[in-house]
């Protein structure tokens, strides 16, 4: 599913036009994104968890030459289905 999707089946299940719904959308992925930054947990109860995790700097082997590189740490996230989510997938 794509962001313009997405905003699509936002607008028709919440009853909203897609600016709104693609307004909404871009707020989440903001706020989330914020809260990451400075290091913090965002749970979504019954859907997921985002995780910030710091990744140290280290060595990786580029897989079509063999060669090993330097790689710098950096910040990313995991997310963690919730048990919600898991059974909907389940079913």
């Amino acid at each position: 599913m794509t962001k313009a999707e997405l905003v699509t089946a936002i607008a028709d299940k919440a009853g909203l036009n897609k600016a709104q719904a693609k307004q909404a959308l871009d707020a989440f992925i903001t706020s989330v994104s914020s809260s990451l930054r400075q290091g913090k947990e965002v749970r979504l109860v019954g859907f997921g968890s985002f995780v910030p995790v710091k990744r140290p700097a280290g060595t990786a082997r580029n897989p079509r030459t063999g060669e090993t590189v330097k790689r710098a740490a950096s910040a990313t996230c995991r997310f963690r289905a919730g048990d919600t989510l898991k059974s909907a997938l389940n079913r």
